[in-house]
């Protein structure tokens, strides 16, 4: 073979520039017994990647819990979660980052990591029948900002609607930790009969090796290894990182593999996301402890002269990998040649445990399959942690030092023009979230998003939450309230948390302060989960999210998103936020605490951030939400509302705005009102009753440990908390539907 760039020798300077360091490039060597060519290489940098390998975060992952009753396989086993939906039916689940695209090409970024979170779903078999997402912009009155915050929402809006999956809710955030590197996870949720799944496996020795879907080309080359490092002043140039969407083609490759599935023909299938063939490969072959040998002149390909370790490293979106039963060729080809789209056999399985790739005649790769991947040959490492500096000021804040605003119900109107408080009808409004007749939130909002499973009174309730301000300030609570909190949302509409999918973002791992931040944040969460009943079923891990300024690294707050489903048995158990009816009772469950810590009236109204996590008990937590659960079983309720961010006011005000009702509220309390109003300590929730239901359920809370407190009532628009006269519902509205278009319109 000519000396070209995918054959020549390399050394640990090259190596270093792929991303691994002299360690790893010495292991590869010994594993190999030799020097590996620039192709063989590439696919370890790829492969060994942060993204693909997990090795700076797997020794963490592996204490949270992975097993419940509900589980139909556990964490890592499948490209996503399969929960037990009862009925025969199981639910697929997961949330994935798209963070560093995003933040240089933000309408593609965004778009194909839509489209790459579906795509685990379907190669497993499962319809997509709902997403999600979780969003994180810097400061909206920089231009950049509003650049970014438009080519991701657009981006989104596009490929979903475009797929035909509705996107039925999310949540976005605003902090200027955030300015350059975004962050951006995508959720996807389907549907498949239990049984009927299929297995990213490379079985059977001599069966066929198809390729499907659209052509390969350039873009997205050494995409995971970009999402594996820094953030730069000139990421700009790595721009060809970033892959290119079709959503058009998509739903033909998603409708085409599920058509495929029913003939019988498919081993197994993987979807090619991060790493392109040398990841499906790989993954396929060592899960079933075989190889495969690979012709790389019949993989299809949108551009001439492309190098092998072009076409092994390329992101290309839409493709897959199937492995088919040897003799059943021609049922796979006939399934993809209605649906116009490639499907070419490019090699085949091997009892060698090697992944061989030949271009041109030539061997060009030969690599064992099984020292590619996690649990394999890939390095796993344990960084060094300390406790980050910063957390000590955050203890030395003391609330007598703030002064309370003379004007509380102007400090109301003024926080309500925070970006994170405000309405994101400017966003959620490029979206759709009915086609396919199954969302069932969009008249009667709800804590918790309702996707309803056709043909039984069924529903999956979704949610995806993370307060990352919370988990700087601590941590190991902050991650513990970010999975509360999914749960309380899933709860306060009438059904039962059953699993967990998480997208956990944070900065440079080597910085001894930010693993800090992930280890207590993985200990957190699974304390919670654990509590919950709601095992860790996958996500992914995104470090190095983070910007190198020409004088500072700045990393992003610590963000491990959650994302949940839960199951709603019965569809007359669906609850609403809004009150409903005028002089209905207003009750509070859960109590009010002195406390402003990290509230978004310290931030916002006082322009202090350094103060500690929020008050939070797991035990309160869990007694709270067993009690929702029970009286909205026993029908005692009209709404329920979790008290998050704003506190409670905002919690009341939220609960006015569908209806334009309002409240007259008497607190009772001694603690300071701008607390009692704005504060966030958690586990509390505010629900509508019958006045006659009252009483029962202030003996049902007490019977359950939960402190319980008759407000007021509901009334016809004005709005009275004590002595403060907060006017008219309307005046609010106007302010929460104008903050966003005034700075993205």
């Amino acid at each position: 073979m000519e000396n070209t760039v995918s054959n020549k020798q390399t050394d640990a300077s090259i190596a270093s520039k792929l991303g691994l360091n002299e360690e790893e490039f010495e292991k590869i060597k010994s594993i190999l017994g030799r020097v590996p060519n620039f192709t063989e290489l590439s696919v370890f940098s790829v492969m060994w990647s942060e993204h693909c390998s997990y090795k700076n975060s797997i020794t963490y992952l592996k204490t949270l819990p992975r097993s419940g009753s509900a589980l139909l396989v556990e964490a890592g086993e499948e490209n996503a979660g399969l929960v037990d939906i009862g009925d025969g039916m199981a639910c697929a689940f997961k949330i994935e980052s798209h963070n560093h695209p995003s933040a240089i090409e933000p309408y593609q970024g965004a778009a194909t990591g839509v489209g790459g979170i579906h795509r685990d779903i379907f190669t497993m078999g499962a319809r997509p029948i709902a997403a999600l997402n979780s969003l994180r912009f810097g400061d909206l009155k920089e231009a950049h900002t509003q650049h970014l915050v438009k080519g991701v929402v657009k981006g989104i809006g596009d490929y979903g609607n475009c797929l035909g999956v509705p996107t039925i809710g999310g949540e976005t955030y605003f902090n200027d930790c955030y300015n350059q590197n975004i962050l951006v996870n995508a959720m996807s949720i389907g549907t498949v009969k239990v049984g009927h799944t299929v297995s990213a496996a490379a079985d059977g020795p001599g069966n066929p090796v198809f390729i499907v879907g659209s052509a390969t080309g350039k873009d997205g080359i050494h995409g995971a290894t970009f999402a594996s490092a820094d953030l730069t002043e000139d990421s700009a140039d790595d721009l060809p990182a970033v892959q290119v969407g079709d959503p058009f083609q998509e739903k033909l490759l998603l409708e085409a593999s599920l058509e495929a599935i029913q003939t019988g023909a498919i081993v197994g299938m993987q979807d090619m996301g991060a790493a392109g063939i040398s990841c499906s490969t790989s993954e396929m072959s060592a899960k079933s402890g075989t190889g495969m040998r690979i012709d790389l002149n019949k993989v299809p390909t949108r551009q001439a002269d492309m190098e092998p370790f072009e076409i092994l490293l390329s992101e290309s979106q839409e493709r897959m990998l199937i492995v088919c039963k040897k003799g059943m060729e021609a049922e796979l080809e006939a399934v993809f040649d209605k649906w116009d789209l490639e499907c070419e056999i490019i090699g085949e399985v091997t009892d060698t445990k090697k992944l061989e790739f030949y271009f041109n005649g030539e061997l060009v790769v030969d690599i064992p399959s099984n020292d590619l991947v996690l649990g394999g040959g890939a390095p796993v490492y344990e960084r060094s942690f300390k406790e980050a500096a910063y957390y000590k000021e955050l203890q030395s804040f003391n609330i007598d030092n703030i002064e309370q605003p003379k004007d509380l119900v102007q400090t109301a109107k003024d926080l309500m023009a925070s970006p994170n408080l405000s309405s994101k009808r400017w966003i959620y409004r490029q979206y759709d979230s009915m086609v396919r007749t199954n969302s069932m939130h969009t008249n009667d909002p709800s804590d918790g998003f309702l996707i309803r499973l056709k043909g039984t009174q069924k529903a999956i309730v979704a949610s995806v939450d993370c307060n990352a301000s919370y988990v700087y300030a601590d941590p190991y609570q902050g991650a513990m309230i970010a999975v509360s909190e999914a749960a309380r949302n899933i709860a306060c509409t009438g059904a039962k948390p059953l699993a967990v999918t998480n997208c956990l973002n944070f900065g440079n791992p080597y910085n001894p302060e930010v693993y800090w931040q992930f280890v207590n944040a993985i200990k957190g969460m699974g304390e919670a989960c654990r509590k919950f009943d709601t095992p860790v079923t996958g996500g992914n891990v995104s470090f190095y999210n983070q910007t190198q300024l020409k004088d500072k690294v700045e990393p992003v707050h610590p963000t491990p998103t959650i994302g949940m489903i839960g199951l709603m048995e019965d569809l007359s158990h669906q609850t609403g936020l809004s009150f409903q009816n005028a002089e209905d009772a207003i009750v509070l469950l859960g109590s009010n605490k002195n406390d402003i810590n990290q509230s978004e009236y310290l931030k916002h109204i006082h322009q202090e951030k350094m103060s500690p996590v929020p008050y939070f008990n797991l035990e309160e937590e869990a007694n709270l939400q067993n009690l929702i659960l029970s009286l909205i079983g026993d029908n005692k309720i009209v709404s329920a509302h979790d008290i998050s961010e704003g506190g409670l006011f905002f919690c009341l005000l939220e609960s006015c705005m569908n209806k334009q009702l309002g409240f007259t509220v008497s607190a009772n309390s001694s603690i300071r009102k701008d607390a009692l109003l704005f504060g966030e300590c958690q586990s509390r929730i505010v629900i509508s009753c019958r006045k006659n239901e009252v009483d029962a359920i202030l003996q049902a809370a007490k019977n359950m440990n939960v402190e319980a407190q008759a407000l007021g009532s509901v009334t016809n628009g004005n709005m009275y908390f004590d002595e403060l006269d907060f006017g008219h519902v309307s005046d609010f509205i106007n302010i929460f539907d104008s903050t966003l278009p005034s700075y993205l319109d």
